[in-house]
């Protein structure tokens, strides 16, 4: 992939809730936003409204009569591979919501699909545009705190208190799972990004407050190839909201959590030999706005396209964080550690 001429407009397909991060984060980048497509009239017309865009009802019609550079899709998650397909057989560059899709033929199908059109193609993990994670990753790899050998990371809420699961998340055919899914493939992304990949896993999860057809309650513990362990729980049964990881070393570790307030990152370590069980060198990373992640995400995929910077998190990323959710669901219902050797990719 090289670098092309400068975004000038874009489109977003499916126009719920998240999409109003990504419209975010094309104005930053200095991106119009010409067009949208949603299935809802309701939606079409807020937009229409709200954004001054031009509205579609279906993805089809706005890849025909639309002439954008980028797109962001943000449809529920049975409907990402074919209108990412059909945009990256178009040239159009797209950032694709997670999970990339819901099988791995899928995901091979939309990676291919980017290679013979030679564009960009993001999966959008959020959280590899987090300040916070970034400072992590880049202390983990200067050594800061040796060897990785355990990660505890988890995200979750209770729907802000919402007596049933919002939208189609809770419909197997439509999201393809639960909170696993749902929550669990940004933290598998999150400990691929930090400790490498991954061995084998083991599951479990049930389905305890909601009446759903996926589970809203899930544990999974990851083995690593360089021998790390993880833990990765998620929940739509967690009152309020938790994102978190906690990253630990040979020689040091991270800590960051929004549970107790805003976010930061504590990194931990014995410099100068405290013996104290409890007392150790700290060094707090505070950043001016943690809570922007998917707008710096949308930024991070312009700047890929026009002066072809690394793409943040790639289809290939993605995919191997669909890999290892499917390896959970298997286990899950095998109640057994399932192995996880590399799936090649396509050529």
């Amino acid at each position: 992939m090289t670098a092309s001429s400068k975004v000038v407009s874009a489109a977003i397909i499916g126009a719920g809730g998240i999409s109003k991060r990504h419209y975010e984060g094309y104005k930053q980048a200095g991106v119009n936003v010409v067009a949208i497509a949603d299935a809802s009239e309701a939606i079409r017309q807020l937009r229409e409204k709200e954004w001054e865009v031009r509205a579609y009802a279906t993805f089809e019609e706005l890849l025909a009569n639309e002439d954008v550079q980028a797109v962001s899709i943000c449809t529920p998650n049975a409907f990402h591979a074919p209108a990412t397909i059909m945009a990256l057989d178009r040239g159009i560059h797209v950032l694709c919501e997670k999970p990339l899709s819901l099988d791995l033929d899928a995901c091979d199908a939309m990676i291919a699909a980017a290679r013979r059109s030679g564009t960009v193609l993001q999966t959008g993990h959020h959280l590899r545009s987090n300040p916070l994670a970034r400072t992590a990753k880049r202390l983990i790899d200067e050594g800061r705190i040796g060897r990785v050998t355990f990660m505890r990371l988890r995200q979750a809420h209770d729907w802000g208190g919402a007596e049933q699961v919002r939208g189609v998340f809770g419909s197997l055919a439509a999201s393809g799972g639960g909170t696993l899914l749902d929550n669990g493939c940004h933290m598998m992304d999150l400990a691929r990004y930090f400790a490498g990949d991954v061995r084998s896993i083991y599951a479990r999860m049930a389905t305890l407050k909601f009446q759903i057809e996926v589970e809203d309650t899930s544990v999974a513990t990851l083995d690593f190839e360089n021998g790390a362990i993880a833990s990765v729980e998620n929940a739509w049964t967690a009152t309020g909201w938790e994102e978190s990881f906690f990253v630990y070393g040979t020689q040091g570790a991270l800590e960051c959590s929004n549970r107790l307030g805003k976010a930061r990152l504590r990194f931990l370590n014995r410099e100068f030999g405290y013996a104290d069980w409890g007392a150790a060198d700290e060094t707090w990373y505070d950043f001016a706005t943690v809570d922007n992640a998917h707008v710096r995400s949308v930024v991070h995929f312009i700047e890929s396209i026009e002066h072809g910077t690394p793409v943040v998190c790639t289809g290939e990323d993605g995919r191997e964080s669909v890999r290892l959710v499917l390896g959970a669901y298997e286990s899950a219902r095998t109640n057994s550690p399932v192995p996880l050797t590399l799936a090649a990719q396509p050529g």
